[in-house]
């Protein structure tokens, strides 16, 4: 079978306002929980404040949006043997 084809969430990406502060913070959980199995630690990633309907998150410079980008890309991982 072959592999769907994903594509990065922009930091634009309207997506986005759909989701709390309480649904990123959970997010940033999983995303600890997940990076644990591959080694990545994420000790400052947190939530900051909302601007223009988008919670932001603190995670050095990077967006929102690389949140959901590595946590896609560490399901994916975690999912398939290959990547192991």
């Amino acid at each position: 079978m072959k592999p769907r084809r994903r594509y990065p969430m922009q930091p634009t990406d309207p997506r986005i306002r759909a989701y709390t502060d309480a649904q990123v913070r959970s997010l940033l959980g999983e995303l600890h929980e997940r990076g644990r199995e591959f080694g990545l630690i994420f000790p400052s990633a947190t939530t900051d404040k909302t601007l223009d309907g988008r919670v932001l998150v603190r995670f050095n410079t990077a967006p929102a949006s690389t949140l959901f980008n590595l946590l896609t890309l560490l399901f994916d991982a975690g999912h398939n043997p290959e990547h192991r």
